[in-house]
C-alpha cells in the first residue's frame, strides 16, 4: 500500500499516560499514480488500518475478521468520505489563495481524540497543512462543546460552518473516535501498554576545532516513546537555547531513543561545575538522576590522556610483535637442529659409514 505522504512537522502533545486514535488524511491535487485521497490511522504510534480512495474499504493490519467490522466500514465511510470532500474543497481554495499553478499539490490532515490516562475521554486535535505548511489548527473542547481555534484560519467560516462542524465534532466523529479507540486499545493492549525501561548512555568529546567539550545524555530502548529528559548544570535546569537534540527518533525494534546535548566552554570548564542528566519515564518507579564525571574534562587534560592511552597502546603492541617475532625465530631453530640430526648425514660419516659397509 503506497501513499504519497508529505509528512507534518508535527505530533499530538498527549499527557503521559494517556493514549491517542490519529488518522493523517492525505489529498493530492493532480495527477500522480496515487489515490487521489488516503488516510493511516495510528494508536499511539501502531498502525491500525489504511483506507483511500481507490476502494473505499478501511484494510487493517489485523483483525480483519472483527465481529465489529460492518460497524467500523459504515464509522469510516462516515468520517473519512466527509473528509475526503472537505478536504477537496478546501485544497481548490487554498490553491487559489495561494495563487498556485496548475501541478501536483497536497493538502493533509492530522485529526484525532485523546483517551486521558484517567480513562476519561479527552479532546479532539485537528491540524491541517498545504503544500508542506501549517495552515490551519483547533482544539475541539468536550467540556465547553465548542471548537477553539489555535491558528486563525485561512478561509474563515461563517456562522452556518461553525454550527454544523460544532455538531459534527461532539455527535458524530468524537464518539466514533473515543469508541474506536477504547476498542482498539483493549485489542493491542499487549503492544501499546507495555513498558520498556530506557538504557542511559552518558558521553563527552572534546570538538576537534576548540576547546570545547560536549557532554550528551542518552536514553534509548524505551517505550512508550514519552519521556521527560533534563539536562542539570549545578541543580539548576539548563535552558533549552542551550541544549541541542531532544527529538524523540524510533529505534529499529519499536522502541525509542532521545539525546541531549551542551556544549561546554573552556571557561566553563575551568569554573568546575556539576552536570547531571534527570529523566522521567512511565517504566520507572522514581526519577533517574545520573551525575557526569568530569575529572578530565578540563582544558587540555582530556586530549592528553587520550594521547597518552594511544601511546601505550601502540607500545605495547609493538613489544608484543616484537615477541611473536622472536618467538617464532625461535621456535624453527629448535625444530631445525633435531630434524637435521636424525635425517641427514655430515661429509665424514657417510665417508665412515660407506668405510664400515
Amino acid at each position: 500500500m503506497l501513499i504519497l505522504v508529505c509528512m507534518l512537522s508535527f505530533w499530538p502533545v498527549v499527557n503521559a499516560g494517556s493514549h491517542s486514535l490519529m488518522a493523517l488524511a492525505t489529498y493530492i491535487a493532480g495527477q500522480t499514480p496515487f489515490p487521489e485521497f488516503s488516510v493511516v490511522v495510528m494508536l499511539d504510534d501502531l498502525q491500525l488500518l489504511y483506507y483511500d480512495s481507490t476502494t473505499w474499504i478501511p484494510v487493517y493490519r489485523s483483525y480483519s475478521d472483527s465481529k465489529y467490522y460492518d460497524e467500523e466500514r459504515s464509522d469510516a465511510g462516515v468520517v473519512f468520505r466527509d473528509m475526503y470532500y472537505d478536504m477537496k474543497d478546501r485544497a481548490f481554495y487554498l490553491k487559489e489563495h495561494q495563487n498556485h499553478t496548475d501541478g501536483i499539490h497536497v493538502h493533509q490532515r492530522f485529526v484525532g481524540c485523546e483517551l486521558l490516562s484517567s480513562n476519561n475521554p479527552g479532546p479532539i486535535h485537528y491540524w491541517d497543512a498545504f503544500g508542506g505548511q501549517n495552515m490551519e489548527e483547533f482544539i475541539f473542547d468536550i467540556g465547553k462543546h465548542t471548537i477553539q481555534i489555535k491558528m486563525p484560519w485561512v478561509i474563515t467560516w461563517d456562522q452556518l460552518k461553525r454550527v454544523h462542524e460544532n455538531f459534527m465534532y461532539e455527535n458524530v466523529y468524537h464518539p466514533i473516535c473515543i469508541k474506536t479507540l477504547r476498542r482498539y486499545l483493549n485489542m493491542e493492549k499487549n503492544n501499546v501498554l507495555r513498558k520498556v525501561k530506557p538504557r542511559v548512555r552518558l558521553m563527552k568529546k572534546m570538538l576537534p576545532d576548540s576547546q570545547e567539550l560536549q557532554i550528551s545524555c542518552l536514553a534509548t530502548g524505551f517505550y512508550p516513546r514519552h519521556i521527560n529528559l533534563t539536562l542539570f548544570r549545578d541543580g539548576h535546569p539548563v535552558d533549552d537555547d542551550q541544549i541541542t537534540g531532544g527529538v524523540i527518533l524510533p529505534n529499529g525494534d519499536g522502541t525509542y531513543q532521545m539525546r541531549k546535548s551542551l556544549v561546554i566552554s573552556e571557561e566553563e570548564q575551568r569554573q568546575g561545575h556539576k552536570y547531571n542528566c534527570t529523566m522521567k519515564h512511565l517504566s520507572l518507579d522514581n526519577k533517574l538522576d545520573i551525575t557526569f564525571d568530569m575529572d578530565e574534562s578540563t582544558p587540555g587534560y582530556f586530549g592528553l590522556s587520550v594521547v597518552f592511552s594511544v601511546l601505550v597502546f601502540l607500545g605495547v603492541a609493538v613489544l608484543i610483535i616484537t615477541a611473536l617475532i622472536i618467538w617464532r625465530r625461535c621456535a624453527a631453530e629448535r625444530g631445525s637442529e633435531p630434524s637435521q640430526s636424525k635425517y641427514s648425514l655430515t661429509p665424514s660419516s657417510a665417508h665412515d659409514e660407506k668405510a664400515s659397509n
